[in-house]
């Protein structure tokens, strides 16, 4: 399987939907912050530095998760030197990690012509499997994304900040603006079967009410550990009928748990927690 998934062209819900029955449903994010690295990593080559740190982590946890997610403005902070991070990070992904989808969390969305930019950039370049978007300017815009069958679009729905209600849940018709969103990308513009929507931890009511309205779409679950996400409430309300669908996205609890050089170890550790704590909160 490892050699089939590196030698042909990736499929996200195909890798995505492997994990899942494996048991894996941990998405690390990779987040690179320079100040919370390790000081032996911290050196003057910034793009050094974020590829080492990365590596560590993806070698560590490789085996507990269902996909990586590195964000990329965490990168282009860094102009040049944090693109070419970005990208040979994620070269690394597939080369040492080929069974785990690598989702790009950009939240791309503009015009459709300025969107094939975006879709070049994050899947021919970057090679990304999945990427996040926007909703604002509505689906039409975003046909360019939806139109490469293999990869995962994976839209912003309610999503995990504290001011996420001041347009969100706003009532329009009736209902509020992210049920709405969530109907829309549930059936006018998944009709490639590859759309997902961002839900998060932090508002696990509103996760089971987009559950309820998308059954069998993939959920992206951000919200967990330092933002303080419930991971039992949120696991139970965004699982679908067969008790998978969720990507529960873990960033800073695990990268920075610990600043020594054993950073890489204790992630490894804390990832384990939130894997079980997952697959524990999964069978209740």
């Amino acid at each position: 399987m490892v050699e089939s998934y590196a030698m042909a062209e990736r499929n996200f819900n195909a890798l995505i939907g492997e994990r899942w029955d494996q048991g894996k449903f941990l998405c690390v994010g990779l987040d690179p912050e320079m100040h919370k690295m390790p000081a032996h990593l911290k050196a003057d080559d910034i793009e050094r530095s974020i590829v080492e740190f990365n590596r560590a982590i993806v070698d560590a946890t490789k085996d507990l998760v269902c996909a990586f997610k590195p964000n990329s403005a965490f990168y282009e902070a860094h102009g040049e030197s944090g693109w070419r991070a970005l990208k040979t990070t994620i070269e690394y992904i597939l080369s040492e990690a080929p069974n785990v989808a690598v989702i790009l969390d950009a939240k791309r969305g503009d015009i459709g012509n300025t969107n094939n930019g975006y879709v070049t950039a994050a899947f021919d370049d970057l090679r990304a499997d999945a990427i996040t978007v926007h909703p604002y300017m509505g689906g039409e815009s975003l046909k360019e994304f939806f139109d490469r069958k293999e990869k995962g679009i994976i839209v912003l729905c309610r999503t995990s900040n504290s001011g996420a209600g001041e347009f969100q849940d706003l009532e329009l018709r009736g209902e509020a603006l992210y049920k709405q969103v969530a109907r829309k990308f549930a059936t006018s513009w998944n009709a490639n079967g590859n759309c997902g929507l961002v839900v998060g931890a932090t508002y696990p009511e509103e996760i089971a009410a987009v559950r309820t309205i998308a059954p069998n779409m993939p959920f992206l679950i951000p919200g967990v550990g330092t933002q303080g996400g419930d991971l039992e409430v949120s696991v139970k309300a965004g699982k679908d009928s067969r008790g998978k669908g969720i990507i529960v996205s873990v960033s800073r609890a695990i990268l920075y748990a610990s600043e020594k050089k054993d950073f890489a170890e204790v992630a490894r550790v804390k990832a384990q927690e939130f894997h079980g704590a997952i697959q524990a909160a999964l069978v209740q």
